[in-house]
């Protein structure tokens, strides 16, 4: 049925769909639930510990057998900077004010941890079927010790320069993140977001790039998205804002009231929250602070100015100061499940194919 089967028969699934790994947005019951249904779940590792992590990955093991992901950042970790907060404070100072927040108060945050030796020997000791990764690959030591674990190797591409790089530097299917995707952008040879291009317009280039399978990523939440990236090389798709509208999400009812009333021009690229840039709805603190703002000290130690902001506002039933990731798309999602979402949206991309096809 699908055009492209190399994914499927790499991962060893039955649909060619790959549900995005959404650090602090899903844990171990939506991956399970994807990966039930044929298609890969994923569970992302960048804000667990070990511990943490491990104790997902074991409920995995517990009700599935289906193939899984783990997903991990491979950032380089910034050193905090004591001028850098200073100033984002400083910028931040009238809303510390607005919510009785004194600024000495606030302590560091906790960071996203990049992949390092300890999560690799935790891969070597459960061996998953995938290994993803955002911002690039980790060091060439490290990608050699998870292949040897068995493990595929996948990272996202916002270029077919980066997708070459990823191709030349072990990586065995490349995501194509269009423009449109929520969450984190993936880059990490360029950043200037200015040059970044849509999905539609990226898949291809991609897929003429590299030798390696394209899986396209940004802007696709129906059976339309789907059929159009296939159309256009690409042998699986990766799903993340649909995903939310399901109750195996653990997002607040804030972010779910504002996905419900999302629409096109909803979202924006900002770098206020983590001091990367992310796409989410546009509130009151991306309106008024960014949506891109010079003073924000890098990923992602932006994250703690803002934090207790974030506290204060979501006490108040308030989401104004809060990351609400969402593609482009959000308006075309439907609530269900996880499992149930997969195979609906699987299964009117086969009958549009087939339509297509004649």
């Amino acid at each position: 049925m699908w055009p492209d089967r190399r994914l499927t028969d790499l991962f060893d699934i039955d649909l060619p769909i790959i549900q995005a790994p959404m650090a602090g947005a899903q844990g171990s019951a939506m991956a399970i639930a994807v990966s039930q249904a044929g298609g890969l779940g994923s569970q992302p590792c960048a804000m667990l510990s070990l511990d943490q992590a491990r104790a997902e990955i074991g409920i995995i093991r517990q009700q599935t057998d289906r193939p899984f992901n783990l997903n991990f950042f491979c950032h380089q970790p910034t050193a905090p900077s004591a001028d850098a907060e200073q100033a984002w404070r400083k910028a931040l100072g009238a809303y510390y004010r607005e919510f009785g927040i004194d600024p000495d108060s606030i302590p560091q945050a906790p960071g996203r941890n990049p992949f390092d030796t300890a999560y690799c020997e935790m891969i070597e000791e459960f061996r998953p079927k995938v290994v993803s990764f955002h911002f690039g690959l980790p060091e060439a030591a490290l990608v050699k010790r998870v292949k040897a674990a068995g493990s595929i190797v996948i990272s996202s591409a916002t270029s077919a320069r980066e997708a070459r790089w990823l191709e030349d530097h072990g990586a065995d299917a490349v995501i194509a993140q269009g423009y449109e995707a929520g969450g984190h952008r993936g880059h990490f040879l360029r950043d200037n977001l200015a040059s970044h291009a849509g999905t539609m317009a990226l898949v291809p280039q991609v897929v003429d790039a590299v030798k390696v399978p394209v899986i396209a990523a940004g802007g696709i939440a129906d059976a339309r998205g789907v059929v159009a990236a296939m159309a256009l090389g690409a042998a699986a798709v990766q799903i993340g804002t649909a995903y939310l509208f399901s109750p195996e999400a653990k997002i607040t009812a804030l972010h779910r009231q504002a996905l419900d009333a999302v629409v096109d021009d909803s979202t924006a690229l900002t770098n206020i929250f983590t001091g990367r840039p992310a796409r989410g709805i546009v509130n009151r603190a991306i309106s008024e602070i960014g949506p891109i703002a010079k003073a924000a000290p890098p990923f992602p130690t932006a994250t703690s100015g803002i934090a207790p902001l974030r506290a204060k506002a979501e006490a108040a039933g308030s989401g104004e100061f809060s990351p609400l990731w969402s593609g482009q798309a959000a308006n075309l999602a439907k609530p269900m499940s996880a499992g149930e979402f997969t195979t609906t949206i699987m299964a009117e991309a086969a009958a549009l194919l087939r339509r297509l096809s004649g």
